[in-house]
Parts: structure tokens; C-alpha cells; sequence
């Protein structure tokens, strides 16, 4: 084999890229949840956003933990499969699914809205509807195609975004910020009421859309025991940060007013005297700039905003495939949706009709606050049952061995409760409830599409896969001409001493041949007497040395390997889990060089382990003897 030149490749998806790329989904929420809450809470609104953000911070310690100790899509979906059964398994994902359906109608919707600085109808219906689903279905075309989005102007735009806002708050608290004006906005039990507060704060989540993202992508995370908690982290103080500021500046700007014997701010007054659909231009408007300034203020905040929902929606596409793909894996969903196109290798049909068509019918409602709403229904059910599922494995769990354990707890009759997702869960179960009291149309829909997902799913598994709705099962290999394995998932561990080239080589070819995903594994192995999040640095070098090998091999076939680090107490039994956890289709790997006259194991012990005990065929590179 020819000697390759050695890469030196990027640390991809470490905490850095993980937070840039989830920020870039939740910070676009910024957009149209400040004018939607608003509506609710009036002079509250900060008050409002401060509660949702401590539910948050909650709810945001109960993904890491969950996602580290599952590291792979699905999020409460994947930590309620783990905690109860198959059946609680579905309801979390088809909340998630409403939760994606309406990330996309709410982000697109508003996307027009900040581009009416060029044309004003764009601020109401039709003309933002129609935008609105010409646009998802432009992404969706462009998806099913299979152009990528570039993760470089991704990560560039995130920061951008965040330092814009953070100006913005500058800006703000120099020229307009007023605490008389604040506390003059507040009646309490009037403007807003009791019961109209109590609603907002469920609302008000929507200021965290996409904190499924960091979950979703998990399985590429190349360290997720260091990676996933730091982002997840970082995320929640950057968005917290910016509502506990950005909503002062906002009602001073557009104070609470008596109008007709009724109070009213214009941040949440619909168009034209209002800006609840462009919240953050009305802001900008209201900032003290004239002339020029204003303008090319005005320009920059409307084209950056529609470029961040633009992308927002984008991940919301994505993520409604990558919900359904899992789905279908799991058998929850029929096969075709995890089918992909036969020459572009997408899930073209998940995309058509959870990205495309179930957007569609939302957005033709056109009324924003509706979509608000439903968001708040789908993602505080979601998060209630990730919350409830983490709570469940501290206890059913309770003896194993945790890598990342989120804080804080409590210890009582031998198990670590984790507070942090009790108290998240009460808060979230609340604000679900709340929704569902209080709005009858949130209530019809929301209820609507949970009957009708689980009167599917039940159909589903008693007329087709005959299997009872709690039994996980996962969805068959398929079976391709000349009985050759239709390879999605290749999975390729690598390890010193082991002819990883080869085995990554071949891999690569299986892959370009089938448009197959490859995922390249090294193992640290963690001594029993440190913890499995141990600082080994000499060993994570290592590692990391030879994923980027494994990535740089990848790279000469054009092919993105991902790479991901595995503390485990066994290597042999961290790559049959992952090749189980992934649903791999096949494992290749290499048998170590041995030395002449020794006598070991027929492929040595790794990989005898993993022929045994694998759940899918393994391929063995045999590397040349040693003399």
C-alpha cells in the first residue's frame, strides 16, 4: 500500500465546534421568541425569561448526562428507550418530531419578516407564509440532493450572531436602559394576569429551540465525556446571558403602555404598530439611532437575522430526518422511511413528509403565536421525559459505573438523585400542563398528534411488525443484489500495534462503493482503580493521533470519517456495544502484527472478543508477521 503523507486535521466536533454549531440553532430564537413572549408577559417578560431559563439550565444537565452516558442521536427518545420500554421510547421521539416540525415552520416564518426591510408586505400574511413555504421547500430539495452545508460558515455565522447581539445589549444599556421605565411596566395580576404569566413561561422556551442538537450530534463527537457537558454548558450560559439582558433593553426601548384601557407593549403588538413579528428590528429602531446609522442598522440586523432562521430551518430539516431515520431503526416508523434514495443516498421520503409536508400544513395557519405555542406543547413533553427517564436510570442503574454524572444530587437510601432533573421535570410537567389547560387550540393539535402518532404506531406494530409495543426491536439488515450487505454504518476500530490502515482502507472502499457512513473507534482502556474520566493525556494524544489518521485516509477516498474516543474498562467490550449502540453493519478491523514463534490468541484478544461476541459480521485485516 502506498505510504500516505500524514494529515494534520482539525479536532472536529470537540466542545468548540459542538457549542459554535448548537448555538447557531438555539441563539436564532432570539428572533421571534422576545416578541412572542412579550405578547404574553408584557412588563414580565424578563421576570418570564429568567424562570424559563433556570427550567433550561435544568433541563440542559439532564441531556449532558444523558447523551454522554447514551452518546448517540435521539436524545429523550434514546434515555427513555434505556430507562422504561419502547413504547414511552416513541412517544418522546413524536413529541421530538412536533418539536422539528415546528422549528422549521416558526424559523421559516419569520424569515421574511426581517427581509420586509426591503419589501413591507413580508411582514404578514400571505406573502410570509408563501415565502415562508417556498423556502422549506427549496431546503427540502436541496437536502434530498445531498449539498452539505458549510460547517466553517456555520461556526462563523453563530459567532457573529452572538457578538451582534452582545452589541446590541451595549449599545442598549448605554444609550436607552431605564430600571423607572422597568418597574413601571409591571401590574402585577393585571398586565399581565396570573394565569396569562403562567402561560408565557412555556412560551418563553421556545428561546431554547435546538437544544436537541448537541444530542443529535453526539455520535460524532470525537470525546463526549469532555466535549458534550462543556458545550451544553457553554450554550446555556451564552443564550441565558442573553435573555437576562437583551428583554430589559427591548422594554425600555418599548415600554408598557395604557391603549383603550388595555396594556400593550410594541415589542408584542402585531404589525404594522407592532413589531411581534420582528422583535429585534423593532428593537433596533427603538435603539436611539437616526439617520444613517439606523439604517445601515436596520440592513445588517434583517439580512443577518433571515440568514441564522435561514439555517435555523435548515437544522430543523435535518434534525426531522435524522429523528425518522432513528425511528424506523428502532421499528417505531415503516422501513421506507429509513430507506435511502437510490443514487443521491438520502432519506428522501422523511424529508418530503416530515420536513416538507408536515411543515406546510402548520405555516398555512399562519398565525405565529399558534406556532409558538405547539413548539412549547411537543418540547415540554419532550424534556419532561428525558427528565423523568435520567431520574429513572439513577435509580435502575444504580450500580453502574457513570462517566459523567451532572450536578446536583442527592444521596438517599443508596441512590444518587439527581436534583437537577427532578426539579426540571416539575417545572417542564407544569409548563405542559399549563399549555394544555389553558389554549384550546394548542390542546386539539398537540392532543391530535399524539393520538394519531400512537394509534400509527400501534397499527404499525401489531399488523406489520407483529411485535408488542414496549419490545425493542431494530429494524432488519437489508439485503442487496449478489447477497451483498447494504453497508449504511461501517465501523473500524483502531488501536497501536493493529494494522488500522489497512482496516480503515478497506473500510473507506466499502464506503465510497456504497455510500456508506465510517466511523473509526480507538479505545482508551482506564485501569480500575482511576475513574473512567480519568485525565490521561499522553493517552488521548495518542488516540487522537490515530483518528486523524483514520480521518486523513477517509479524506484521499473523499469521505468523512468520523471519529470517536471511547473510555472503556475493556476494549473488546467498547467496540461491541458501539457497534451495537450504531446498528453497524459490519465491523472491519485489524489483527494485531504478532512476532514470529509467539503464541497468542488466533487474531489476538481484542479482536477474538469481538468475533465472538459481535452482533453484526466482522472483517479482519491481517497485518504482516514481524520478524
Amino acid at each position: 500500500m502506498a505510504r500516505r503523507r500524514r494529515q494534520q486535521l482539525e479536532r472536529v466536533l470537540g466542545a468548540n465546534a459542538l457549542f459554535a454549531t448548537a448555538y447557531g440553532n438555539v441563539g436564532s430564537s432570539i428572533y421571534y421568541a422576545l416578541g412572542l413572549t412579550a405578547s404574553i408577559a408584557l412588563g414580565l417578560t424578563p421576570v418570564v425569561f429568567i424562570i424559563s431559563g433556570l427550567i433550561f439550565a435544568a433541563t440542559a444537565a439532564t441531556y449532558a448526562e444523558g447523551t454522554v452516558r447514551y452518546p448517540e442521536a435521539g436524545g429523550s427518545s434514546s434515555f427513555a428507550r434505556h430507562a422504561f420500554n419502547e413504547l414511552v421510547s416513541f412517544g418522546a421521539a413524536w413529541a421530538q418530531m412536533l418539536n422539528y416540525v415546528i422549528t422549521v415552520a416558526i424559523s421559516v416564518i419569520f424569515v421574511p419578516h426581517y427581509l420586509s426591510i426591503f419589501w413591507e408586505p413580508l411582514r404578514t400574511n400571505p406573502w410570509d407564509i408563501i415565502v415562508g413555504i417556498i423556502c422549506t421547500w427549496l431546503l427540502v430539495t436541496l437536502n434530498i440532493v445531498g449539498i452539505r452545508e458549510a460547517a466553517s460558515l456555520n461556526i462563523f455565522l453563530a459567532v457573529l450572531d452572538f457578538a451582534t447581539q452582545l452589541l446590541l445589549v451595549a449599545i442598549g444599556f448605554t444609550l436607552i436602559f431605564s430600571p423607572h421605565t422597568l418597574t413601571s411596566n409591571i401590574h402585577l395580576g393585571v398586565a399581565p394576569s396570573w394565569s396569562s404569566f403562567a402561560l408565557a413561561v412555556p412560551v418563553a422556551m421556545i428561546a431554547y429551540t435546538g437544544i436537541e442538537t448537541v444530542s443529535n450530534l453526539a455520535e460524532e463527537a470525537r470525546d463526549p465525556v469532555r466535549s458534550i457537558p462543556r458545550a451544553i454548558s457553554w450554550v446555556a450560559v451564552a443564550v441565558f446571558a442573553i435573555y437576562f439582558t437583551l428583554p430589559f433593553i427591548a422594554l425600555s426601548a418599548m415600554p408598557v403602555t395604557k391603549q383603550g384601557g388595555k396594556y400593550i407593549t410594541q415589542l408584542g403588538e402585531d404589525p404594522p404598530k407592532g413589531f411581534k413579528n420582528d422583535p429585534v428590528l423593532g428593537l433596533v429602531e427603538n435603539l436611539g439611532l437616526h439617520g444613517h446609522v439606523l439604517s445601515a442598522a436596520k440592513v445588517y440586523v434583517g439580512i443577518l437575522a433571515a440568514t441564522i432562521l435561514f439555517i435555523a430551518t435548515n437544522a430543523g430539516v435535518i434534525g426531522a430526518s435524522r429523528i425518522t431515520y432513528s425511528m424506523a431503526s428502532y421499528r417505531q416508523l415503516p422501513e421506507n422511511f429509513r430507506r435511502l434514495h437510490p443514487r443521491l443516498r438520502t432519506p428522501w421520503l422523511s424529508l418530503v413528509v416530515f420536513a416538507g409536508a408536515a411543515p406546510t400544513a402548520f405555516l398555512l395557519s399562519g398565525q405565529v403565536d399558534f406556532l409558538g405555542r405547539m413548539y412549547a406543547f411537543g418540547a415540554m413533553l419532550s424534556f419532561t421525559i428525558a427528565h423523568v427517564a435520567v431520574t429513572a436510570l439513577r435509580y435502575r442503574k444504580r450500580d453502574d459505573e457513570l462517566v459523567f454524572r451532572a450536578k446536583p444530587n442527592v444521596t438517599i437510601g443508596g441512590v444518587s438523585w439527581p436534583l437537577f432533573a427532578i426539579l426540571g421535570g416539575l417545572g417542564t410537567g407544569i409548563a405542559w400542563l399549563v399549555v394544555v389547560i389553558q389554549d384550546a387550540p394548542t390542546r386539539y393539535a398537540g392532543l391530535g398528534w399524539l393520538v394519531s402518532g400512537f394509534a400509527f404506531y400501534w397499527l404499525y406494530r401489531r399488523r406489520w411488525v407483529r411485535a408488542p409495543l414496549s419490545e425493542t426491536l431494530r429494524a432488519p439488515v437489508v439485503i442487496g443484489p449478489g447477497a451483498a450487505l447494504e453497508y449504511r454504518n461501517i465501523l473500524v476500530p483502531i488501536a497501536p500495534g493493529y494494522p488500522s490502515d489497512e482496516a480503515t482502507d478497506i473500510a473507506c472502499r466499502l464506503a465510497a462503493e456504497r455510500g456508506a457512513r465510517v466511523i473509526a473507534v480507538t479505545v482508551v482502556e482506564v485501569p480500575l482503580d482511576l475513574p473512567l474520566d480519568a485525565y490521561l493525556p499522553e493517552q488521548v494524544e495518542e488516540a487522537n493521533r490515530q483518528l486523524d489518521e483514520a480521518r486523513a485516509i477517509g479524506a484521499s477516498y473523499g469521505l468523512g470519517v468520523v471519529g470517536r474516543l471511547i473510555r472503556a474498562r475493556s476494549a473488546g467490550r467498547a467496540i461491541v456495544d458501539e457497534a451495537e449502540r450504531r446498528g453497524s453493519e459490519i465491523v472491519v478491523m485489524g489483527a494485531p502484527r504478532r512476532h514470529r514463534g509467539t503464541r497468542r490468541a488466533i487474531f489476538g484478544e481484542t479482536v477474538d472478543f469481538v468475533l465472538k461476541h459481535a452482533p453484526t459480521r466482522v472483517m479482519v485485516a491481517a497485518g504482516a508477521q514481524a520478524t
